[in-house]
């Protein structure tokens, strides 16, 4: 028996378009795969939609606030369908990049030094020495993050705008200097290493993620041997510490500026990564001889409950 996939995209967070986009590869990937496919763009009456469609499996493309943060979870284990990547608790942990920080610390990952405070609070004065960051707590894919640099005399004035739409939460993150790498957790192991150069040679932004030729990738990532091991084990380590299930993708920034080994921070994990054709994990399972379709197909067939 064919089994029945709905594919979860849309939503109304402010990822909206990249989970179109992840949704629409996926479905079609599927579609290709052998099984039968229903797209589906979330609205607030997703559970009712779902329980007039009865899929058997729910693959989970949604990204942001309710898609990743445990609510659709939640909404998919009432209903009892299977779906993909992490559960409740771990979608809820990950998206919180306070929370998740904590874990990770806890598990022996190295961070970066945070506060986390009103916007309006870390608009008034500088709460850290520049250069900083400050991000949302709860937001994904780059929207909302700021850098603050060494020398600027006061703290980002958007911050004070009455139409933030980013939530009134943020985070005041050291910022670390380097190279941006990224690494994949999947079926009880890491995958390779990836380097991700934006470029103009600046902050891997929402264009530099998703726009055709706004990054390069090098992949594997050009390491010394035990810091590319490291970064595998520590990506595996997070994906455990959280209660990860499925496919997720923790990423990283080296600071080899220096003497010595360098730094090397984690900073946080996606438990939804980006499944468009400029995608990370995508490109990560390729590398691996995975084609597109025997990854989500993959997905399909680890999907469960109870995650």
């Amino acid at each position: 028996m064919t089994k029945h996939v709905a594919v979860l995209m849309g939503g109304w967070s402010s990822e909206r378009p990249v989970s179109l986009s992840s949704g629409k590869a996926c479905a079609l990937a599927l579609g290709e795969a052998g099984y039968k496919v229903s797209e589906v763009d979330v609205d607030r009456d997703i559970a009712q939609v779902l329980a007039d469609l009865k899929p058997d499996v729910a693959f989970n493309a949604l990204h942001g606030p309710f898609g990743e943060d445990g609510c659709i979870q939640g909404v998919l284990e009432i209903l009892n369908i299977a779906y993909t990547h992490s559960g409740v608790l771990a979608s809820s942990l990950a998206m919180d990049k306070q929370k998740a920080k904590d874990v990770m610390k806890a598990a022996g990952i190295p961070v970066a030094e945070a506060k986390v405070m009103h916007r309006l609070e870390a608009a008034k004065q500088h709460v850290m020495k520049p250069p900083y960051v400050v991000k949302p707590v709860c937001e994904g894919s780059s929207f909302g993050v700021l850098i603050v640099q060494e020398g600027h005399e006061h703290p980002p004035q958007e911050l004070f705008s009455s139409d933030w739409p980013y939530g009134d939460i943020v985070m005041v993150e050291r910022y670390i200097p380097g190279r941006e790498l990224t690494c994949a957790a999947m079926d009880g192991r890491a995958l390779e290493v990836t380097e991700i150069l934006s470029t103009d040679d600046g902050f891997y932004d929402y264009d530099a993620k998703y726009a055709p030729g706004g990054s390069s990738h090098i992949l594997p990532a050009t390491l010394k041997p035990n810091i590319y091991q490291y970064i595998q084990s520590l990506t595996l380590t997070a994906h455990k510490a959280l209660g990860c299930r499925g496919v997720s993708r923790a990423d990283f920034r080296f600071d080899d500026t220096g003497e010595g080994e360098g730094e090397l921070i984690c900073l946080e994990v996606n438990t939804q990564p980006g499944m468009t054709p400029t995608s990370l994990v995508p490109e990560l399972a390729a590398h691996e001889g995975m084609t597109f379709a025997q990854l989500v197909s993959w997905m399909v067939e680890d999907a469960t409950c109870d995650r």
